[in-house]
């Protein structure tokens, strides 16, 4: 059930490996989240507590809509089917909303509805490769539960610009093996190096984007457009006649005198 799917991701965050994610996303999203104001900004899904990433933000409204109870959203409702009015948003957060979705290209066409002009769009994913990629072969190593849906950033990419999303920026993180246990002891020196030396061993990874501004260009009515005069075409005609003339004239000059003797 999904309530029961939701308690036990938010049981997962609570262990050392997933609080020590949590903390890291808080700052990732809190960096991302600098510049982007306007009157609302939503979150899909809820990833942590419900004021999580909700308390980083600078619109004026926040609001959360999920797909069960748990966590007290704003509002529960479909994800691929939201309640919320045609380009009212002006900023959405997928915390690893696509992850455990099996509608993702659902999910991310209403986002796409629902985003103002310039919207932004920040998601937080997990790789389906990297150190993580390895956490079959690991014992007692394992993604939260119910994240079957992995998305590379590289395809997601691929699905917004389809969507004609302008793609602003990609970064990975957190470079830690996937063990329940690992209380991630010198995380910033890891952190350091994992991105200057290995950011493809990341386990997740955000990717922000943009709503394009359709810009269209006002067409001329047929009607009112000025017919143009081609040069060449007039002359013709009159040298034309002015020949014709010429030979009439040629004509009337040229007839065979008749003579009076005979």
């Amino acid at each position: 059930m999904q309530v029961d799917r939701s308690q036990l991701t938010q049981n997962w965050l609570q262990t050392p490996l997933g609080a020590a994610l949590l903390r890291q996303e808080v700052r990732v999203v809190e960096e991302a989240m600098d510049g982007v104001f306007g009157e609302q900004c939503l979150q899909l899904g809820i990833w942590g507590e419900n004021r999580t990433f909700l308390r980083l933000t600078r619109t004026q409204r926040c609001s959360v809509i999920a797909e069960s109870s748990f966590g007290a959203p704003s509002a529960i409702g479909d994800l691929h089917r939201l309640p919320v009015e045609s380009d009212s948003i002006d900023a959405v957060l997928l915390p690893h909303t696509l992850d455990f979705s099996d509608r993702p290209h659902a999910v991310l066409r209403e986002v796409d509805r629902v985003l103002r002009r310039d919207g932004r769009l920040i998601i937080l994913g997990f790789k389906p490769g990297g150190l993580w990629g390895l956490r079959r072969l690991i014992p007692g190593a394992g993604m939260p539960p119910g994240a079957d849906h992995l998305i590379s950033d590289r395809r997601l990419k691929d699905w917004l610009k389809l969507l004609d999303m302008r793609i602003q920026g990609t970064s990975r993180y957190f470079f830690r093996w996937p063990l329940p246990g690992n209380k991630a002891r010198g995380s910033k020196m890891w952190e350091r190096r994992g991105k200057a030396w290995w950011p493809e061993l990341g386990a997740c990874y955000m990717l922000s984007a943009q709503k394009r501004v359709s810009t269209l260009t006002p067409v001329k009515p047929l009607w009112r457009i000025e017919p143009k005069v081609v040069a060449g075409l007039a002359e013709p005609s009159t040298r034309i006649s002015q020949i014709s003339r010429i030979r009439f004239d040629r004509r009337k000059f040229d007839r065979p005198k008749l003579d009076p003797g005979n």
